[in-house]
């Protein structure tokens, strides 16, 4: 039989499930927040602004670790700013990602045994966008599943119309003012792809080469000749000098001379560099400007020859030599044993281990190659952002990372933009039958004949924009002007240099634009603050990898634990600057809070707790008092967190208060005051306050279970459209505090007294508490037996153990009849312990206060603390001992 739809539950409990089901909930929360616009902005609102762009995924990617992390943190910001009374804006959005994207597609390509070439650019660039709309974007998805706040009306693509014509417009704005040209410079380069790459997608690896010390020049000692080293012999064939320093004795005589190359015939000069250290190796260095990015510099102070002498693919090319067509590994053994045929390979050390950079996407090592590419001239660029930070315009947190900052940005080299692909922002560069170049903005229009530059632009150029074009740049539009400059950046420390200082240049770049000036903050910087945090390791603090196998899958934590646990587990770990090691066992505990606070609130409803008016504070009891200013100082505790990026700081305060206190100490309290008619209702109220405010205080972090309990609690619309909890104002009560605390240490000796004799945890035992009204608890005797399990001793009590707890105001003594329940030898065994332990104290106070050197300079404060101290250890000695003498032996 089924309760008619006007029938009203016995309580608010029964609105909830039996157990915290994280995944029976989720999904219709968190679509439900969607659907009610919770997340969506509204420029015109008036409200103070608030914004922050979602650092732009790929979108080939998928979430992990540190995505995970990213969000959450974003997410927590943006919730609690939105309780607080802020229009936010959380701005979504994707990147085009060149290389991935394009490498993806090529390989579905080449399941079929067909090539891009086999399409032309156009019908391939079709075929990446139509894998775009069916396949890309899984990490959207996953975004939803960990409870990202985010305005999804405004997501955007960096490859979206509006986006493609502000990168065009400042392709053109900054050519036209020559701060962008085209050159040959050395990048690089990676045989597989055929593009150069940026230097985030190069990672080093140790691996084992050879080194070959090589003999130019004579093969007789006692004619002119030199000694180089190297690992990459194969580039000898592209040597256009031979380096040492200006001050080495051992080649003053050589220095201006040249010798014969081995294979080419070219007289290669013997040229003198500071660079070159003399103490290492021979002191001799050989110079391949168009394979290395030191002899590179060096080849341009010293005007060096710069052949390239490898093709796109790698192989040895255009030397002369019978080298030509050889892949470049291939080269490094036939050179090898050519040299060594003449007499020239001196030594070789085989394994040598040394760092060689590799393609993050393709696997094989790059090469340093010499290339005609388009580039931006920084040095302006670099200073402004610079100065940004210098001047407070942006500010970084944690502030320690600011020298790192200063030394990426203070020494940038001009940046290489454009990649030899076909998907990404194409160059606006066009080129006229008899040799004109002009660059065009996005509503111009080429001239019939001319051909586009077939290069397309570094994918950090598009997302170096995103703070501002994701708002309508280069039109001035609502958005721009509320929102702009975003209110903080969060990012790990890892991309400070290769996003985080684009975006800076950009933003300063573009900072006298009317339509980034407008907003009420200016826009001279992209955002206001910086909050950079760690890496996310796993639990033995190494770095989480494919080639490790100790990857961790955000969204296998949520299926198991729930979207609340892993967004706990990453926030409480988050402190500014510094990595996070996380493992299964922190999820489980961030699902077994959640699990708690889920029971405890439950059990309150149960009990009639809802928020509601309070009385005056002197209708309150002591622990009702106490647990109310404890609110306050922790919600205090958790602003200051949460404005200083400590999002570690304010987790710990928020678990530690609602496990510790609220749940382990102020609901069993409350327990007892429920039964009293005098408390009781009072009692309801303070506990449907406290977790009223405790749910608000949480939310942001884990939003789930929190928007579940809070509107069964309060019957609210939304915890995601709640107030914040704001300061009371009132003074905490010192003296309630102190009479819990008093409390909670009688309690808390009494258990271990009744854990060291084996006592069950459920055993009730009758006791006498002697000197309670001395210590001013006698209104926490009921909470005091209720939780030491202690019950009021009849006529016949006969105390066969006693605990001594000495508090604030006076000792109070346990008196417990344990007839046939306490092991002596266990108490007698905790009493020598706590003996050696005060006699320690006795015998560190004494010496202190034995010390002409240290009783001169301590201020007399300290002094009278370590005397209080002492004069404790005596009287506990003194205690201890009386009553193991009346144990007998």
């Amino acid at each position: 039989m089924t309760s008619s739809a006007s029938e009203r539950p016995e309580s608010p409990a029964d609105n909830l499930p039996k157990s915290w089901d994280p995944s029976a909930v989720e999904a219709d929360l968190y679509q439900g927040w969607v659907d009610a616009g919770y997340f969506a902005a509204d420029p015109t609102s008036g409200k103070p602004p608030y914004s922050i762009v979602l650092p732009p995924p790929n979108v080939t990617g998928s979430l992990h670790m540190g995505h995970a992390l990213d969000h959450t943190l974003m997410d927590a910001l943006s919730r609690r700013k939105r309780m607080l009374g802020f229009e936010v804006l959380w701005l979504p959005g994707m990147d085009h990602a060149g290389i991935a994207t394009q490498t993806v597609v090529e390989k579905q390509l080449a399941a079929d045994g067909k090539t891009k070439e086999d399409f032309g650019r156009e019908l391939f660039v079709d075929k990446v966008w139509d894998w775009k709309r069916e396949s890309g974007g899984t990490i959207g998805g996953q975004m939803r599943r960990i409870g990202d706040g985010v305005d999804w009306s405004r997501e955007r693509f960096t490859m979206d119309d509006g986006l493609s014509r502000a990168v065009q417009t400042i392709f053109k704005r900054m050519y036209d003012d020559g701060l962008i040209y085209r050159a040959e410079r050395l990048v690089n380069w990676s045989p597989v792809l055929q593009t150069a790459i940026s230097d985030i997608e190069v990672k080093f690896e140790d691996v084992e080469g050879e080194l070959v010390s090589l003999r130019y020049g004579s093969l007789n000692d006692d004619e002119p000749h030199v000694i180089v080293a190297t690992t990459r012999v194969e580039t000898m064939l592209g040597d256009t000098a031979v380096a040492v320093h200006p001050d080495d004795e051992r080649y003053q005589h050589l220095i201006g001379t040249t010798l014969e190359h081995p294979f080419t015939g070219r007289q290669i000069p013997i040229i003198a560099d500071d660079y070159v250290d003399p103490e290492f190796g021979t002191g001799a260095v050989k110079i391949t400007p168009a394979h290395d990015p030191n002899d590179f510099e060096m080849g341009l102070r010293h005007d060096l020859p710069m052949p390239t002498i490898m093709d796109k693919a790698g192989r040895i090319a255009d030397t002369g030599t019978e080298f030509d067509g050889l892949d470049r590994f291939e080269a490094r053994v036939k050179v090898r044993e050519a040299l060594a045929a003449q007499g020239r390979v001196v030594a070789e050390k085989r394994p040598y281990l040394h760092s060689v950079g590799h393609s993050e996407r393709s696997g094989e090592s790059i090469e340093p190659r010499l290339s005609l590419q388009w580039w931006v001239k920084v040095d302006g660029l670099a200073k402004a952002a610079g100065d940004a930070v210098r001047n407070g315009d942006t500010v970084i947190h944690p502030a320690s990372q600011e020298p790192r900052w200063f030394a990426w940005i203070d020494n940038m080299h001009d940046w290489c933009i454009s990649r030899q692909l076909w998907w990404g922002h194409r160059i606006p560069i066009w080129y006229g039958p008899n040799g004109e170049t002009v660059c065009l903005g996005p509503d111009e229009t080429a001239p019939e004949g001319w051909e586009q530059d077939p290069d397309v632009l570094d994918t950090w150029f598009s997302s170096g924009l995103w703070p501002f074009s994701t708002m309508g740049w280069p039109d001035a539009t609502d958005d721009l002007a509320t929102f702009y400059p975003t209110s903080v950046l969060v990012t790990g420390y890892d991309i400070l240099f290769f996003w985080v200082a684009r975006m800076m240049m950009f933003g300063t770049y573009v900072s006298q634009d009317a339509s980034v000036t407008a907003g009420p903050n200016g826009g001279t910087v992209p955002f206001q603050d910086i909050f950079l945090h760690g890496l996310v390791r796993d639990q033995f603090g190494k770095k989480m990898s494919k080639s490790r196998g100790n990857g961790i899958d955000p969204l296998d934590w949520v299926d198991r634990f729930g979207a609340d646990a892993l967004r706990f587990t990453l926030a409480r770990g988050a402190n500014p600057g510094a990595d996070l090691s996380v493992g299964e066992d922190h999820a489980q505990s961030s699902r077994n809070f959640a699990n708690k606070l889920f029971n405890a609130t439950k059990f309150a409803l149960m009990n009639g707790a809802a928020p509601a008016a309070l009385p005056d504070r002197s209708e309150l009891t002591d622990a009702d008092r106490w647990i109310l200013d404890r609110l306050e100082q922790v919600r205090a505790e958790v602003d200051a967190a949460f404005e200083r990026y400590e999002f570690s700081k304010a987790c710990e305060a928020l678990y530690h208060f609602a496990w510790d206190e609220v749940c382990d100490w102020y609901l069993e309290i409350a327990k007892v005051q429920f039964g009293d008619d005098s408390h009781g209702e009072h009692t309801r109220a303070v506990l449907g306050n406290v977790l009223d405010a405790l749910l608000r205080l949480l939310h942001p972090v884990i939003p789930f279970v929190t928007e579940t309990l809070w509107k069964v609690l309060t019957g609210g619309e939304s915890v995601v459209v709640a107030s914040w909890p704001e300061a009371t104002g009132v003074a905490v009560d010192e003296i309630a505090a102190q009479r819990i605390s008093d409390m909670q240490k009688l309690i808390t000796e009494v258990r271990r007294f009744r854990s060291d004799q084996g006592l069950k945890p459920s055993q009730k035992v009758a006791a006498k508490l002697v000197g309670i009204d001395e210590a001013d608890l006698i209104d926490q005797v009921a909470a005091t037996r209720a939780q030491a399990k202690l019950t009021e001793p009849d006529a016949e009590f006969t105390a066969t153990a006693s605990v001594e707890v000495r508090l604030s105001k006076a000792t109070v003594v346990v008196e417990l009849d344990t007839s046939g329940t306490v092991d002596l030898v266990a108490e007698r065994a905790r009493l020598v312990k706590d003996l050696a332990a005060a006699e320690k104290e006795l015998a560190q106070t004494t010496a202190k206060l034995g010390n002409e050197a240290f009783l001169a300079k301590a201020p007399d404060a300290v002094v009278d603390k370590i005397r209080t101290r002492q004069q404790i250890a005596t009287e506990e000695i003194a205690r201890i001992n009386t009553r193991l003498e009346a144990m007998g032996s």
